[in-house]
Parts: structure tokens; C-alpha cells; sequence
């Protein structure tokens, strides 16, 4: 076993692309060494912005052999009756190139054949991984590649070096116009000179003599080292933000952590507009005081040592004050117009081209949440309808054309700021959320509801103008706002029909839709579906379960989600299992069948239809009102206790008797039973 060292050296890469390249590197490999029957143990990968690495602290030097099977003839046509090989057995021990008295008989599904078992002896490592390496490299994926001087090749920016050393020795190939070597390169300014590597202990020493950590985690250790130490300095706590840390992890290869200061007067800023000019434009950590105040105070991570670390601060307070001093600006001057005279300006905003302006999306989804509102609180409509008109006036700020990403954060400083009440601009903020998976809920009804609305008049805006998520794109977040959708009703508990609601939605957006609105209900209805689904599956689920109530109806998820777990806590009843059976019998008995006559009582010929019959009018009636006053576990217990006869039913009585006119009449009362079990669920996809 001998050790894999394999290092790409290139331009920048950004610094989102490296964590997943590392470990689609890793995957690739080893699907490369399984495919080819080569063992290894301790695979390993590192990465900085300038290189990807590969690191195997044991790789066999072959691959294992291997024993090739290739059946031939039948034994009957390749021996005679004295067990002697007939010409086809000759010929076919010719094919293979093995002495025909190798063959050997072996057992088969079709019966004894003759099979040649020939020893497929194992290559050298090293002459796999000229022809592996290129390939796994250029098999790395990226969001984006390019290409660059003459070269064919694509990656995520130009490849300057390749060093690649399996026990101590290069690999020679080639990749692009780029050769394999011994030679890396350590820190572009501290020590940009070729370094020769004999092992990957000798990589790792001479790349930290020149200024490079190859290991993320070590290079972390130093940020969160240097974190700690600014915050002992200016008695305050880092306000740490884990994708910014990643970030700026890959951003540098050798981490220097300082501390910088600005102008107090910033902290008269709302603390978001700060903090975020900060993170979002500058990748730098802002310091909070124990109560958790904003302090004039920021950390940042620079990439090199400095001999004078007080030029590198000042330059970077320097371009901090700019953008505060932006900041300061269009604060003040957004201040200058109260918040809700901003409405009407959203006329001349576009949201999308066929679905018209920002100020005609308020409109609709205002009037979807004020629907709301009456349905579920009357009490709070008014604040909905308020919330509904001022949550996209933000748009047209100066602070929110600058920093895109405030928006809602900017409406609810400048509701506070204009006199709107708590609840409103809180809810201002609050109706963008959840804005990802797992994200918080808004805490208000008012909230919930616009959140609700405005993110069903963009569904189905989408769909009825032909924008629909497919599996590459999802250029409006659909699926997202879906999943938020979801979420709001299923956790804050609200009964609502999701079909009225799409086609409230597709009423207010009749003269945008493309489409047939019955259309373009049905495809959101199954859109919203298969999110529920996967969402109650990662909720722990079965999925026969899921499946079985999803199958017979789709409006009010609280109410469907109530009926999965009532049928979860039957499913495996000796009764309720004994009730699947027949009802999966009745209807394989029924499909494909069309019946044009209800059940007619005379025509009963034998006790247990009749039985069956008026336990099916005594059930019904308690099933209809258990159904109507919610009581999921309640309806399903009566129909369990069905069992008794339809287990006789289907043991007394022939269903398909040659007498048409008994037959049809015994198929509608098999038909009826199913009926009423669908009425709440499917049973014949349980299992």
C-alpha cells in the first residue's frame, strides 16, 4: 500500500464553489477505485481559494484480481453419454481461449451448462491513475466553469499546476497543456516560488513555510483563535454567522484575524442596515456588547500577514465609513416620504412582465388575505388589509435599491418610524417568512396570512402564465413558497381549503392567466401535493399511509394531516387489517365495472347480504357524523366494525353469479362499502 498525493492548483476559486467541490472530489475518486477493484483506506480532502487536494494514506498497488464466468453451451449439448466434450464444447473452450477440460458444470435457472471460469490478473495502481486522474478532475463539478487560453478543457477558473505523487513517485499526465510534477506553490504574495513535495508530510510542512493552510479546519481554528482574542480587546462578543464563516474560510489561505473600528455615530443606523453592510458587501463580523448591542467596533480576516497591521485596519475603515456613509444617506433621505404615500410608486415597479406591477400584486394578494382574515380571525382583518398595503412599499426606497436584500427589514424600520401599530410593522417584516427550509414562522396571525397570500398569488400567477419549476430551474422559488405555504398552515393550525384559495387567486388574476384557470387549479393542487407529501415523509409518516389519504382528496391539509395520523394508529389493528383485505377484494372485484343501478333489497337471496346491508345503513349514519364533527378515530372504529360481515359476505356469497340482474345488485353493494371507506381513505394502498 502506498500513499496518494494529488494537488490541482488554480486561479481563485469562489469561495461557494469549494466545499461541494471537495466533496464531489472525493466521491468521484472513490467510485474510480471501486469500479476498478483498487483498495484504499483514508481518504482525505483539503481546499483553499488556489488548490484542491486529494490525500490517500493507503492505495493498493494493483488492482485485485479477477475470476470472468462465461456460461456456454448446455451440459446435454456439450458432453456425450460418456461425458465427453462434444465439438460445440470444443469450439466453444476455443472462444474463450481455456483447455476444454477447464470447463466445468455448473447449476443455472435454465438447468446444468458447461462455464468457462477464466483469472483476470490485476493491473499495476500506477498505470490506472494516468488514465483516472484527468478524468476525475475534469469531472469535478462546479455552478459555473470556464475555459481559457487555447486549451479544450473546462473548470471552475484556469489550472496553473498539477502535482501528483503516489509513493513518493509522479504520476505523469496531463490535463489541458498543464503536466503533472512534483512542484507546488505557496502563498501568491508571501511566497509565490515553486516548492518541491516528496510526501504529503513534507507537503504539509513546506506549504505552512510558505504561508498556506491547506486544511480548512485549521484554518478555522485560527479565525475562531483570532475572533477571540478581538473580543477580549474591545470586551465584546463576535456576532458569528456560520455561512459567513464558511465563506471566508475559503476566501483565504493563510488567515490573519484584525479588529477595526467606525465613527459612533453610526449606531444611530438601525442596527440591520449596519450589521448588514458589514457581512452581506464586506464579509466582515460585527461586535456586540453583553446585552446585545451593536459596538463601533468589526473583525475581519485578511489573507496575508501584514508588517503593519494598523494600514491594513485603517484601509478597511476607510471602505466600511463609505458604505455606512451611503447607508446614512438614503436612511435620511427615505425618511424624508412617510411610508405609505411609497404605495403608489410601485406602479412604475415591474414584478413580472405578464403578471403587471408590484402595486396590482398588493392589490390581489390583499384582497386574498382580507378572505382570509374573515375566515379565520374577523377581529384582525383591518390590520391584515394594512399590512397587506404597506409590505411592499420598501421596494422603492433608496435603502432597499442599494442593499436588496433589506427589503421587509427596511418596511418594518420605516412603519415603526411612520406610527404604525406593533402588530403592523412587525407583520411587514414578518410575511416574507419563512424565507428558506427550516427558517422561523411569522409570529403573528397577520403574518401568517399575507405571507400566505402573497406567496399563493405568485404560484398561481406563475402556473397560469406557463412558468412552472422544473428540475433545473425555479426561478420565483415556487417550490420554496410552496413549502412555506405548508408549513404555516400545518404549524399554526389552520383549516383552510387550499382549492378555494387557488381559485380566489386565479379570479383576482383572470385577465393575466394564459390558461384555463380549472387548468392551472388542478396542476397547483398536484404541485402542492407532492411538496405535502415529502413534507409529512420527512415528518416520519409511512408513506402507504400518506399515500392512502392523499389519494381520495386534496383541499385542507390540517384536516388530511389529522386523518393520516387517526389511520397511522388503526393501520395495524387485527380488525382494521381483517377490513383492508375485503376492501381491497371488493374492489379488484369491481374494476373495470360500470354499474347504472343503486342496490335494491328484494333481490337478496341469501342472510349475510342482508346482514351485510343493514350493517352498512348502521355504519354510514355514524360514519357521516363522525366525519362531520372531525372525529377521525371514531369513524374509523366504526368501520372496523364492518368486519364480521364482510368476512361472511365473501365467505356465504358469490358475487359474480350468472344471474345478471343478483350480480349487479350484489356489485352495488360492494360498491357502496368502498365508497364509504373512501370517503376517507384509499385502504387498498396500505400494506
Amino acid at each position: 500500500m502506498k500513499e496518494l498525493l494529488l494537488e490541482i492548483g488554480t486561479e481563485e476559486i469562489p469561495a461557494k464553489f469549494i466545499p461541494e467541490a471537495l466533496n464531489e472530489f472525493k466521491n468521484l475518486i472513490q467510485k474510480e477505485f471501486e469500479t476498478h477493484r483498487i483498495d484504499f483506506e483514508g481518504i482525505q480532502t483539503f481546499g483553499t481559494p488556489r488548490r484542491l487536494v486529494l490525500y490517500i494514506s493507503s492505495l493498493s498497488e494493483k488492482q485485485k484480481d479477477k475470476e470472468v464466468r462465461k456460461i456456454g453451451p448446455s451440459k446435454q449439448a456439450g458432453l456425450d453419454a460418456q461425458g465427453r466434450p462434444t465439438p460445440a464444447a470444443i469450439g466453444f473452450a476455443k472462444s474463450q481461449s481455456v483447455p476444454v477440460e477447464s470447463l466445468q458444470v455448473i447449476e443455472t435457472e435454465k438447468g446444468e451448462y458447461l462455464c468457462a471460469i477464466k483469472k483476470e490478473t490485476g493491473k499495476p495502481t500506477d498505470g490506472l491513475l494516468k488514465e483516472m486522474l484527468p478524468r476525475v478532475i475534469l469531472s469535478i463539478p462546479f455552478p459555473k466553469s470556464m475555459r481559457w487560453s487555447d486549451v479544450s478543457i473546462r473548470f471552475a477558473r484556469p489550472i496553473h499546476w498539477i502535482l501528483c505523487l503516489y509513493g513518493g513517485e509522479v504520476i505523469p499526465f496531463e490535463v489541458g497543456n498543464i503536466r503533472s510534477g512534483e512542484v507546488t506553490y505557496g502563498h501568491r504574495f508571501l511566497h509565490p516560488d515553486p516548492i518541491r513535495v516528496k510526501d504529503f508530510s513534507s507537503y504539509l510542512k513546506v506549504t505552512r513555510e510558505a504561508f498556506v493552510m491547506v486544511d480548512p479546519e485549521e484554518r478555522r481554528r485560527k479565525i475562531e483563535e483570532g475572533m477571540l482574542r478581538a473580543e477580549q480587546k474591545v470586551f465584546g462578543k463576535v456576532l458569528k454567522d456560520e455561512e459567513l464563516l464558511k465563506e471566508v474560510n475559503f476566501l483565504v489561505e493563510y488567515p490573519v484575524v484584525l479588529c477595526g473600528h467606525f465613527d459612533e455615530k453610526f449606531l444611530s443606523l438601525p442596527e440591520e442596515v449596519v450589521t448588514h453592510s458589514m457581512m452581506e458587501h464586506q464579509r466582515y463580523f460585527p461586535l456586540m456588547d453583553p446585552q446585545g448591542r451593536l459596538l463601533p467596533f468589526f473583525v475581519f480576516i485578511s489573507n496575508i500577514s501584514p508588517r503593519d497591521e494598523k494600514v491594513v485596519i485603517q484601509g478597511n475603515e476607510r471602505v466600511l465609513k463609505a458604505r455606512l456613509s451611503d447607508a446614512e444617506f438614503f436612511f435620511h433621505e427615505d425618511l424624508k416620504v412617510p411610508l405609505e404615500q411609497r404605495v403608489e410608486e410601485l406602479k412604475k415597479v415591474v414584478f413580472q412582465a405578464k403578471l403587471g406591477t408590484s402595486y396590482e400584486k398588493v392589490m390581489r394578494f390583499k384582497e386574498i388575505a382580507s378572505f382570509l382574515a374573515k375566515r379565520i380571525d374577523p377581529s384582525i382583518q383591518e390590520t391584515v388589509e394594512r399590512v397587506s398595503l404597506l409590505c411592499k412599499a420598501d421596494l422603492v426606497t433608496g435603502m432597499v435599491g442599494e442593499f436588496p436584500k433589506l427589503q421587509g427589514v427596511m418596511g418594518r424600520v420605516y412603519a415603526r418610524l411612520s406610527g404604525e401599530k406593533p402588530e403592523v410593522y412587525e407583520a411587514i417584516y414578518e410575511h416574507y417568512l419563512p424565507a428558506f427550509a427550516g427558517d422561523r414562522l411569522p409570529s403573528s396571525s397577520a403574518g401568517d396570512l399575507v405571507s400566505i397570500a402573497d406567496k399563493m398569488d405568485t404560484i398561481v400567477g406563475s402556473f397560469g402564465i406557463g412558468i412552472v419549476p422544473t428540475g433545473t430551474s425555479d426561478p420565483f422559488g415556487l417550490r420554496r413558497q410552496a413549502l412555506g405555504i405548508i408549513r404555516i398552515l400545518i404549524e399554526k393550525g389552520y383549516s383552510i381549503s387550499l382549492g378555494e384559495l387557488i381559485e380566489l387567486s386565479g379570479t383576482l388574476l383572470k385577465e393575466k392567466m394564459e390558461r384555463p384557470l380549472e387548468e392551472v387549479k388542478q396542476e397547483v393542487l398536484e404541485f402542492f401535493k407532492v411538496r405535502y407529501q415529502n413534507f409529512l415523509l420527512e415528518k416520519g409518516y409511512p408513506y402507504d399511509v400518506v399515500e392512502a389519504v392523499l389519494s381520495t382528496s386534496f383541499e385542507d391539509l390540517l384536516d388530511l394531516q389529522k386523518r393520516i395520523e387517526a389511520l397511522q394508529k388503526v393501520k395495524d389493528w387485527e380488525d382494521f387489517k381483517s377490513i383492508v383485505i375485503g376492501f381491497k377484494r371488493a374492489m379488484n372485484i369491481l374494476k373495470g365495472i360500470v354499474l347504472n343501478k343503486g342496490i335494491c333489497p328484494s333481490l337478496f337471496s341469501h342472510p349475510s347480504e342482508e346482514e351485510l346491508f343493514g350493517a352498512w345503513r348502521k355504519t354510514k349514519e355514524k360514519v357521516d357524523y363522525s366525519l362531520s364533527q372531525k372525529n377521525y378515530a371514531s369513524a374509523l372504529l366504526e368501520m372496523s366494525r364492518l368486519r364480521q360481515p364482510i368476512d361472511q359476505f365473501f365467505d356465504r356469497v358469490l358475487v359474480m353469479v350468472e344471474d345478471e340482474e343478483v350480480r349487479s345488485n350484489r356489485l352495488a353493494l360492494l360498491k357502496e362499502i368502498t365508497q364509504l371507506f373512501l370517503r376517507f381513505a384509499d385502504f387498498s394502498k396500505l400494506t
